[in-house]
């Protein structure tokens, strides 16, 4: 029993699945069903963003097809893990979020003119704010008793050629889904200390 499970206000179960046991799996087996998928992004819009703007897209791919196109944008030793996943993710930023500001802000409106006047500006928030709604996307995965492998090593810009050729999403993440498969992990990593990584000023 840590602090962690001390405190929490979920029983110490949920504290080791969402977190505390938790790890990147490298295999994966059994089967994500679309209720399940559709879960997963439930419980992530949930997360906070800035202005609620929610720029976080998920394109799940499942066809044969797709996913063949996918497994070749990525790095090596991400393949054969993504070829056999139950469920694979894409995660991407809307392009557009602030375009639909009255959608997710209705009644008030007076930010946008600061993003309309600052593409850079526009660009990065959604990019930040997709970061974020990601590790919630993570802790669905989790919380839905599945494991999560996020992978940044990809050729981003052929997934967005090969699957947002229009330039409205911008792809950041692939996460593979499922129940671990064999030997999904190997010895747990360390994990910097309280004391190492944090300071009160």
């Amino acid at each position: 029993m840590t602090i962690a499970h001390e405190e929490a206000v979920i029983d110490s179960a949920a504290v080791d699945a969402i977190f505390a046991q938790a790890r990147t799996a490298n295999s994966f087996t059994g089967e994500v069903t679309d209720e399940q998928a559709q879960a997963i992004y439930e419980l992530t819009k949930f997360g906070p963003t800035a202005f609620n703007s929610q720029p976080l897209r998920v394109t799940y791919v499942r066809s044969p097809e797709a996913r063949a196109t996918l497994v070749d944008a990525l790095s090596r030793g991400n393949q054969a893990k993504t070829a056999s996943a139950p469920l694979v993710a894409i995660l991407s930023y809307d392009t557009d979020w602030a375009g639909k500001w009255d959608n997710f802000l209705p009644g008030y409106n007076a930010p946008k003119a600061m993003y309309d006047a600052d593409p850079a500006l526009a660009a990065a928030t959604g990019n930040n704010n997709a970061h974020l709604q990601a590790g919630y996307f993570i802790l669905a995965v989790r919380s839905l008793g599945f494991a999560a492998g996020p992978m940044t090593g990809a050729d981003f810009a052929a997934i967005d050629a090969a699957f947002f050729p229009a330039g409205d999403q911008k792809s950041f993440l692939v996460v593979n889904i499922g129940q671990p498969g064999e030997e999904a992990w190997g010895d747990a990593k360390p994990k910097y200390s309280y004391g190492e990584a944090v300071r009160t000023i």
